[in-house]
């Protein structure tokens, strides 16, 4: 069904027609401007898909008709896409686990996924004292080409590293796993502001300090 748009704004009294447009009872907008079409231009975009296109709108439009407002909207996705984000990551993830139990089941334990070869691979498991076996069972064990650290749970609390899960990817994109009563994943969301990575990734770098093989 054809989504009904809702015209924002528009520059088109510099000749062009570049205009804002808001999907109404959604938050989602539609920009019209010049298609890009230049090879050399196109390959420098991010990973687009078949679906997508890119066009060329002048700061303004965005900066007259944009949203002011600092809202931030959740972005949520299934544990199977989160599992492929391991596998799709162009340089490096960073984990850390604090939960005492996770289900075993690969299905269900998203992050069952393994980076491509060349790919950082590096977490941090909390766990209640740093010489005592861990209380899930077999304790972490790394997987092939993973660096894997453990950090006492009263350390973690000194640092004040964020109480849940989060994985960071390539820098740039936050993933909060969420649990459900079998300690199994049932979803994530995905952080990509600067400033709210930024945070996870100042939280990462206490960690790994302290942490120890």
């Amino acid at each position: 069904m054809a989504r009904r748009l809702s015209k924002v704004g528009t520059n088109s009294g510099n000749g062009n027609c570049p205009t804002l447009y808001e999907v109404p009872g959604t938050d989602d907008y539609v920009v019209q401007g010049d298609t890009v079409t230049d090879p050399a231009e196109l390959t420098q975009l991010h990973r687009p898909t078949e679906r997508e296109s890119a066009v060329v709108v002048p700061r303004e439009l965005l900066a007259n008709f944009g949203p002011k407002e600092p809202v931030r909207v959740a972005q949520w996705i299934s544990p199977e896409e989160f599992g492929e984000m391991f596998t799709t990551l162009e340089h490096s993830v960073w984990g850390l686990e604090t939960r005492r139990r996770y289900a075993s089941d690969g299905r269900t334990r998203a992050r069952a996924g393994r980076p491509a070869p060349g790919r950082r691979f590096e977490r941090v498991r909390l766990v209640d004292t740093v010489d005592a076996p861990d209380p899930a069972g077999s304790g972490p064990r790394a997987r092939a080409g993973e660096d894997l650290r453990i950090l006492s749970r009263e350390r973690a609390a000194e640092l004040a590293l964020p109480e849940g899960d989060f994985w960071i990817f390539d820098s740039r994109v936050v993933a909060l796993p969420r649990f459900g009563a079998d300690d199994g994943t049932t979803r994530v969301e995905l952080i990509t502001n600067p400033v709210d990575v930024l945070r996870y990734a100042q939280a990462r770098e206490a960690a790994w300090h302290h942490a120890v093989p």
